[in-house]
């Protein structure tokens, strides 16, 4: 199995070039001292390093032995322990963290490109990591000083883990449903009761405590709350105290991610703590939720950047066939790079990776913006600029993510389907990222029913419009090309207002047409985001690196953009042929 290697020059050309992070980070105080462009090429040079010699290494084994449930205890593959320990220790888990609080307070432009070589090395174990940052956020934005002050400094260090709660047998999506109960104490905290199914890193042996975050109603309530209810109770010096009515029902058996721990959490009278306001619950937990649903868009990003560099190896090496028109070098066989079916499939995956790369830094900027900006009016911008990508972000790059792990593995053929080559463990991996932290259909439906229809357009209607600027400004790109992007941009905002026009007398339009218009979206982004690369890189010191670029850039145009048009086509065709047939029928 290949060992993985961060695209480092991308990701130091994203930050320098496309997206100027300097001047970002130059324009925030919470950032302008603490960090700069060497100090980010640092992190990414040390993110590189552990995930390629420690992350790496542990991903077929996990997946080979995976999570175990002995004695009640879950028990982590050989080697997680060991790896978590030092990934702890050299601070990443905390890395977007307050640093008043010991996080190292780094920007979430930075950390996205961090989170994506540890999804790329080892989807299983990234998520232990990811789901404690998480949960962090949104102690540190909704928690009491005194909750931030017991448990951040923990959480960020690695030495405890946390867990986010909703699901339950009969609440999936819709949360409504939720039985879990929380009785308030004379003291302050709560009795939380019940029970919680599909619950990531609830219970394993990487932490001495895993602080779980927990959807629940108060009595005579019908609204939610959200309360953080650790798994042992904590003195009020830090140190452990005695178990906390947290307990292990039972652990999954997945058809992926085999190394991380998916359980039945049971809360029998567990003591917990409010978080925000009461009946409040879900604002609260949208924190953790947004935050892990760019995660999730990234773990696809991370499988798409692993698969590619298997398939393009593979490729290279693999000897199958003779070019058309026969071998350059009069050889019997040739590599089986030669031929047109694979480059398409290598091309897909590399231009579909390299514009979702894009996507995830701009929505990493976005959200240092809106928390970290002075001006009132720059925050609130990047604020609606956030909530209109995070959607996007989680379904689009997770569904292009299980695309080019099955491109990749079709490109081994036969031997694709073999363990030994690892990538079917990339398809079994990133196939759940299209269905938890909200199904990718879900995600559509708040896309096209709340972000862009929500507000009657509002935040599309700016978000195209500085974009159309931005884009008239480029020096270095076709105008054709300019011009083809410009008309994609326009016909998908009239599309957005017949839609618009159409919702409250077509009820189950949006449902219906939801994904359709998110993919148009997407790939009309990643068009604009070819624009913006193959420009920057103009004047980039790498002859070579140009011109990849120029010449992705073509393939995409050509061969890919087209797309959009027929997802729009599809929207526009409405809700009539989905919602006709009778419920007999089906």
């Amino acid at each position: 199995m290949n060992p993985y290697n961060a695209p480092l020059a991308e990701m130091r050309f994203l930050l320098e070039d496309v997206f100027d992070a300097t001047q970002t980070w130059s324009q925030l105080p919470a950032m302008a001292e603490s960090v700069d462009l060497d100090t980010a090429v640092a992190i990414l040079d040390e993110a590189d390093k552990i995930s390629r010699e420690l992350i790496h290494p542990i991903n077929r084994s996990g997946d080979e032995q995976g999570v175990r449930f002995e004695d009640d205890k879950v028990i982590t593959p050989d080697g997680y322990q060991a790896v978590y320990r030092q990934y702890a220790e050299g601070g990443w888990v905390g890395l977007c963290g307050d640093p008043e609080l010991g996080g190292m307070g780094m920007p979430k432009m930075l950390g996205v490109l961090v989170d994506e070589m540890g999804y790329a090395a080892c989807n299983a174990f990234a998520l232990y990591g990811s789901l404690t940052a998480g949960a962090a956020l949104a102690i540190h934005a909704h928690g009491t000083e005194a909750l931030k002050q017991q448990y951040l400094p923990m959480m960020y260090s690695g030495e405890w883990s946390g867990a986010m709660d909703m699901t339950e047998p009969q609440a999936g999506s819709d949360l409504r449903n939720i039985r879990t109960k929380a009785v308030p104490n004379d003291n302050g905290s709560y009795e939380v009761t019940g029970s919680k199914i599909f619950i990531t890193g609830g219970d394993h042996d990487l932490t001495d405590n895993v602080i779980h975050l927990v959807l629940a109603k108060l009595p005579n309530s019908q609204g939610l709350s959200l309360f953080l209810v650790p798994k042992i109770k904590v003195n009020p010096d830090n140190s452990l105290g005695e178990h906390n009515g947290v307990t292990v029902g039972s652990i999954e058996h997945k058809m992926g991610l085999k190394g991380s721990a998916t359980c039945v959490m049971n809360f029998d009278a567990a003591q917990g703590y409010l978080i925000g306001q009461a009946d409040r619950g879900l604002v609260c937990m949208f924190t953790m939720m947004n935050y892990e649903r760019l995660a999730i868009g990234i773990q696809g990003l991370g499988t798409s950047q692993a698969a590619y560099q298997m398939a393009a190896d593979y490729a290279k090496d693999r000897l199958q066939g003779v070019a058309a028109g026969g071998s350059s070098t009069g050889a019997t066989s040739d590599p089986i790079l030669v031929h047109g079916d694979v480059r398409r499939m290598l091309l897909t995956i590399r231009s579909l990776t390299e514009a979702g790369r894009a996507l995830s830094v701009y929505t990493g900027q976005q959200l240092d913006l809106a928390k970290y900006a002075d001006d009132p009016v720059q925050q609130a911008k990047a604020s609606r600029y956030a909530g209109l990508l995070t959607p996007v972000s989680k379904a689009f790059l997770s569904d292009r993510g299980l695309d080019a792990a099955i491109m990749a593995q079709q490109v081994f053929g036969g031997h694709g389907y073999i363990r030994e080559t690892g990538i079917e463990q990339l398809v079994r991996d990133t196939r759940i990222a299209q269905i938890y932290e909200g199904t990718n259909g879900i995600q559509a439906i708040d896309f096209l029913g709340r972000k862009v229809t929500g507000d009657n357009l509002s935040a599309l209607t700016e978000f195209i419009a500085e974009h159309q600027i931005k884009m008239a400004a480029f020096e270095h790109v076709a105008a054709e090309d300019k011009t083809t992007m410009t008309q994609l941009f326009n016909k998908l905002m009239d599309v957005a207002k017949d839609v618009n026009d159409a919702k409250s007398t077509q009820p189950a339009l949006v449902n219906a047409c939801a994904v359709d218009f998110l993919d148009a979206f997407g790939y009309s982004l990643y068009g604009y985001f070819w624009l913006a690369m193959s420009n920057a890189a103009h004047h980039h010191s790498d002859n070579n690196f140009t011109r990849q670029k120029q010449q992705l850039s073509r393939f995409y145009f050509d061969k890919l953009l087209a797309k959009a048009e027929y997802h729009l086509s599809q929207v526009m065709a409405g809700d009539s042929a989905i919602m006709a047939m009778d419920e007999a029928l089906f």
